[in-house]
């Protein structure tokens, strides 16, 4: 059921939403807000496609024209690259200090799931000991039935070498004190057991009450660390929002957080628990700075149609209504403050170069008119996770220069990209080895050395991914220091408690002493990062071809499976080893887009890629069989939509476009949906 808004087809579910829970708390009136709207997808729509259709026709040349795929003088002569700016500096203004000059953690969340949500919000402060006593952080594990004392010992033994390192006293060992500390730079202490070190809080809890505080010599409880600085909810990858009804969803819980009334109620071990946003710490934020992740300029929304009868853009309607949503937090209006600087903070994936990054400038400019608001107040954060942004990143950013508060680089969608736009060049190299590959050392390196150059640095966040094994820890721990390293003042992370351990990083490594160093170094060029991951001439064993295939199909099978039957947009999906990995769309578009790729150059038969499917289909199964949501898809082809859905991601895997998953995926959801009415 429709309604008609100044001439739009707004899905019912949506229009009650607009007009019964964000305007009146507004005092905003529904009729002048639905005529701005209409405006706005008027001037904006028709660019949009424009937008698109440009992206087709680049790709189109360079389909005919492969093995130039990585010439920088072709992909300057039919404008994939474009000039580079004169040198400049970005006038962002208003920018909160988790974003501008704080180093830390950021978790990415999915909209739909509203006690995830509300978990990362509440991830600015983690218990260090709860994070190390419970994962592989630490060798060894707890043992089962009550407090394993050994594993305890362990984990306050390491808590406090930790302490010893971050803020050292003026004499002795952490280990050993019996009182009120005494540091060796007192300038740390903000108050009796609450210190700073590289901008961020260190609480140490004392209670002699506490089961392990009353065995310390001091009574200390727990050390809890400022962690989770930022959170993005997602609207995009994470989540599948194929209607009015899973947007209406989205949308509320983002709601929710702007208002500060979000709530949770759940079973926890036979006990009802309801989760709420955590207030402050004496004077100091209790949650995280949150942004919003709008979808890209790809996709269009059945919850509105234009006055064509059009489907809208999903991206420009991200941008209204969530902005909107964010007045709440902007007037002051909620129980919390999001931004203490006044701004809405909105993270804008996969465009395609400057021109891109130009609509979203301009689309922002028209949203803040609609709500009265000063020019510049939603800051953007530009994703560079496209071939065309990262080869033409300092125009991309100029194109944004005085709202930009974040890049960063998306290195799962940056590869399905990089498959795609060379797909006709030749076979790429197996998906292991594309970690190796020249381009990618370039792509990461020139996103922090051009964000500097650009004066990201104290305005602006410069980011890099995530780590996709919740389970693995210790390896997170060896790891992930080379993101701050690299001179990025923040990464993502799966968790709270990877939040929590990630953030030891940002102790061990002082980012914006790294970046000093780092902004001498010269910025790496083009042709490292145009260089195309080809395995031309390669000899493929048999058994080469199985195991990547199965690998492929694997990865695929799981996260699809749980996408089209159950609508989940990221979960933790066991690999082909029963390793537990963080997936979403853009790990999908990777192995959709290699096998196709393989295909396309015939290092793999359609018989061998079905027969991987198949084999797969069945290997998934077994890993949900305890899943009673499940509908298995071995034996099922002819009737599974979840296995269909993956079969079509390789088969036409060419047409799609860019590679992305999205058209697919959002049509065997929106099947499945209409069946299980």
């Amino acid at each position: 059921m429709t309604v008609i808004r100044s001439g739009l087809s707004v899905a019912e579910p949506l229009a009650r939403f607009v007009e019964t829970q964000v305007l009146p708390g507004l005092d905003i009136a529904a009729e002048g807000w639905w005529a701005g709207v209409a405006e706005i997808f008027a001037r904006f729509a028709p660019e949009n496609r424009a937008l698109l259709a440009t992206r087709d026709a680049l790709q189109a040349m360079i389909d005919v024209n492969p093995e130039l795929s990585g010439d920088e003088a072709f992909l300057r002569e039919i404008g994939y690259l474009v000039d580079a700016p004169a040198p400049f500096a970005i006038g962002t203004q208003n920018v909160d200090a988790e974003i501008a000059t704080m180093a830390g953690p950021q978790l990415v969340v999915p909209a739909l799931n509203a006690r995830f949500v509300l978990n990362a919000a509440n991830a600015r402060w983690g218990s260090l000991y709860d994070a190390l006593y419970g994962t592989d952080a630490l060798p060894g594990a707890a043992t089962p039935g009550g407090y394993d004392a050994e594993r305890g010992a362990q984990v306050i033994a390491y808590a406090k070498a930790f302490l010893d390192q971050a803020v050292p006293l003026a004499s002795g060992s952490w280990a050993d004190l019996s009182g009120e500390p005494v540091l060796a730079d007192p300038g740390q202490q903000i108050a009796p057991w609450l210190f700073r070190h590289n901008s961020l809080h260190i609480e140490v809890v004392i209670d002699r009450d506490h089961p392990i505080g009353r065995d310390d010599p001091a009574g200390i409880a727990d050390v809890v660390l400022e962690s989770a600085l930022t959170a993005i909810v997602d609207l995009e990858d994470s989540v599948a929002a194929v209607d009015a009804e899973d947007k209406v969803v989205a949308y509320a819980n983002w709601l929710g957080l702007m208002r500060g009334d979000l709530e949770e109620s759940f079973d926890k071990g036979g006990r009802a628990l309801t989760r709420r946003l955590n207030p402050d710490r004496g004077g100091l934020p209790g949650r995280s700075l949150l942004f919003v992740r709008n979808v890209g300029h790809l996709m269009t929304t059945p919850a509105l149609h234009l006055a064509d009868g059009r489907e809208a853009p999903e991206g420009v309607l991200d941008a209204i209504l969530t902005s909107t949503i964010a007045l709440y937090d902007i007037r002051g209006l909620g129980k919390y403050r999001n931004s203490r600087a006044g701004s809405i903070y909105i993270v804008k994936p996969k465009m395609h170069g400057p021109e891109e990054c130009a609509f979203t400038d301009r689309l922002f400019d028209a949203v803040e008119d609609l709500l009265v608001l000063p020019r510049h107040t939603i800051k953007v954060g530009v994703m560079d996770e496209e071939r065309r942004t990262s080869a033409n990143l300092a125009a991309c950013i100029h194109a944004v220069k005085d709202r930009i508060v974040f890049i960063n680089t998306g290195f799962l969608d940056r590869t399905g990209d990089e498959i795609h736009t060379s797909m006709r060049a030749g076979p790429m190299v197996p998906k292991g080895e594309m970690k190796g590959a020249a381009w990618i050392k370039a792509y990461e390196d020139r996103n922090v050395r051009i964000g500097l150059a650009c004066g990201l640095s104290g305005k602006a966040q410069i980011g890099k991914g995530m780590w996709a094994a919740p389970d693995r820890m210790a390896d997170m721990l060896e790891q992930k220091i080379a993101h701050p390293l690299s001179g990025a003042n923040t990464a993502w992370v799966p968790s709270p408690t990877a939040a929590t351990l990630h953030a030891l990083h940002y102790h061990q490594v002082d980012v914006f002493e790294r970046r000093r160093a780092i902004a001498e170094e010269a910025i790496p060029g083009l042709a490292p990062l145009l260089s195309v991951p080809l395995a031309i001439g390669r000899n493929w064993a048999a058994e080469e071809v199985a195991q990547e295939l199965d690998n492929n199909a694997q990865g695929m099978l799981g996260y699809v499976v749980r996408w089209i039957d159950q609508g989940v947009g990221c979960s933790k999906v066991p690999d082909i080893h029963d390793v537990g990995l963080m997936e979403d769309r853009a790990t999908l578009r990777i192995s959709s887009q290699h096998m196709a790729n393989w295909l396309l150059h015939r290092v793999a038969s359609a018989e061998d890629v079905d027969a991987a499917l198949t084999r797969m289909a069945a290997k998934v199964d077994a890993q949900n069989a305890g899943d009673p949501l499940y509908r298995p898809m071995a034996g099922n082809a002819d009737t599974s939509l979840a296995f269909q859905a993956a079969r079509a991601l390789v088969f036409e895997g060419l047409e799609q476009p860019n590679g992305y998953t999205e058209p697919l995926l959002h049509r065997f959801r929106a099947e499945a949906k209409a069946v299980a009415r």
